[in-house]
């Protein structure tokens, strides 16, 4: 029978803070010091003498029993860090030397869960910081709040562990709670959901603006009821977190689970982080909608004033009556062509709908006058272009519709007024328009003659063009008139339709 192995010369490491052991070829624990018990939580009498696969079942089947394989065969030095799982489910982190000696092998163990923990915490810190940081640029990369929230959802998921996640609504005249966006759920009925303020844990969040906890639905506590929708789910736990931006509830974060919610104060509070991010997000997004619908109606009432104006115009002058909705639109249509841009074409609009707007300043026995106007009074007449300059130029979102109102009577030929400008001097707005209101006062009827027709109408351009008109815009508009009188033809000879008489 072999001798023993004398250990005594470990004897030396009993006390040491660091775990020594020395496992023999056989992997039998031979020498374990105090440092090992209680890394192992194993006694002495349970350790030494007895093979490690014996004392820790299967361990053999880890990276570190391979490193320590490694070591006991080739002979050659390992190191590693290495997290162990004890038989009640807990972890701890060691960091491993092993090297070989005569025995077998001698094993030093470092026990660094402290250290891994911190660098957990960290990385979990880095990881929410990421989150945030994407939850922001979801934000600030879109108009629509609704498309921020499924970031929000989707990083929440991620960092808390949690199965599904939703965010329900407060309604604007409403009472109810009703779901926004929804993650991880499997029926759309959560898509319909709604919750009465107040009612169960997530109406609770809402109404008393604080996070409620429901850990396990089958042990609840009075008020933390979970909605039926979400039992019909499987969801056995359920956390809502108030939606809180400038001191009013917008809504509730809620994250669920269909196992028990182990929930600290780290977790809690960036479930809250999350939730003012979202609160944000939909902050931003209800403000932007708002001023978007601001801007509409304020454009609209714009537009309506202006053409109130018009109208007013209109009546006073009872020849033009409608004339001007009527070249509004078709040097709308005239400027397309020419291929000015959507946002010009505004201002287009309003300088036709406005072109005459300077008359309102000329006296009625002028401007309504039957008969010929005497030199005198052609001289008062010639001055509305002016007037609209100076009623419409202070009024800054009217100034770029100028040019027509204050340009439409210069002539090609420089003849015109009130400036005499001649060619491309004259503004193209009011080059095209000049085409458009030339050819509605010859086609409207007036009291002392009948509107001509389009093919004398259209001549007479022709014979403008050069002197009064600008040649390129009585081109542009005669092509225009040909392009739509075809569409009228080809719509007249198209065959009708199936008959289901």
């Amino acid at each position: 029978m072999a001798d023993a192995p004398d250990l005594s010369r470990y004897a030396v490491l009993d006390g040491l803070l660091e775990g020594c052991q020395v496992l023999g070829f056989d992997w039998c624990y031979l020498y374990v010091n105090e440092a090992v018990v209680s890394h192992s939580r194993r006694t002495r009498a349970e350790l030494v003498g007895r093979r490690m696969m014996d004392a820790f079942p299967g361990i053999e089947r880890t990276p570190m029993f391979d490193a320590l394989s490694r070591c006991m065969i080739e002979r050659r030095a390992e190191h590693l860090e290495n997290e162990f799982v004890y038989p009640d489910g807990s972890r701890a982190w060691f960091e491993l030397r092993a090297e070989p000696v005569p025995e077998g092998l001698f094993v030093l163990s470092l026990d660094i869960t402290a250290r891994r923990q911190a660098e957990r915490r960290m990385e979990n810190q880095i990881e929410r910081l990421r989150s945030l940081r994407a939850i922001d640029l979801a934000i600030l990369g879109t108009t629509d709040f609704r498309l921020a929230l499924g970031t929000v959802l989707d990083e929440t998921a991620k960092r808390l562990d949690v199965e599904a996640a939703s965010i329900l609504l407060l309604g604007t005249a409403t009472t109810r709670l009703e779901t926004a966006a929804a993650l991880g759920f499997r029926s759309a009925a959560i898509g319909r959901m709604g919750v009465r303020l107040g009612e169960g844990l997530i109406g609770r969040a809402a109404l008393e603006g604080r996070t409620l906890l429901a850990a396990d639905a089958s042990n609840p506590e009075p008020g933390s009821e979970i909605p039926d929708v979400y039992i019909d789910e499987g969801i056995r736990s359920l956390c809502a977190a108030p939606l809180v931006a400038r001191g009013q509830v917008s809504g509730v974060l809620v994250v669920a689970k269909r196992s028990p919610l182990e929930a600290d104060d780290d977790w809690l509070g960036f479930l809250e982080s999350l939730a003012g991010q979202a609160a944000m997000a939909i902050d931003a997004g209800q403000s932007f909608e708002d001023l978007q619908q601001a801007h509409l109606e304020l454009a609209l009432a714009y537009e309506t004033t202006i053409e109130g104006w018009a109208g007013a115009l209109d009546l006073r002058d009872r020849e033009t009556a409608n004339h001007t909705l009527r070249v509004a639109e078709l040097t709308m249509a005239l400027a397309r062509a020419a291929g000015i841009s959507e946002a010009d074409l505004v201002h287009i609009r309003r300088g036709a709908l406005l072109h005459d707007i300077g008359k309102m300043a000329i006296p009625d026995s002028i401007l309504l006058k039957r008969e010929s106007l005497t030199l005198p009074e052609i001289e008062v007449m010639k001055k509305h272009p002016g007037f609209a300059r100076d009623l419409l130029a202070p009024i800054a979102y009217l100034r770029p519709a100028l040019d027509i109102p204050y340009c439409h009577h210069e002539h090609w030929d420089g003849t015109g007024y009130p400036r005499g400008l001649r060619g491309e001097a004259i503004p193209l707005a009011a080059r095209l328009f000049a085409v458009v209101d030339v050819w509605d006062a010859l086609r409207s009827e007036r009291p002392y003659r009948e509107g001509w027709t389009e093919a004398r109408a259209l001549e007479h351009l022709r014979s403008l063009s050069g002197t009064h008109l600008d040649p390129g815009a009585v081109e542009l508009f005669t092509r225009m008139m040909d392009e739509r009188d075809q569409a009228v033809e080809l719509a007249r000879d198209a065959p009708e339709g199936p008959s289901y008489t």
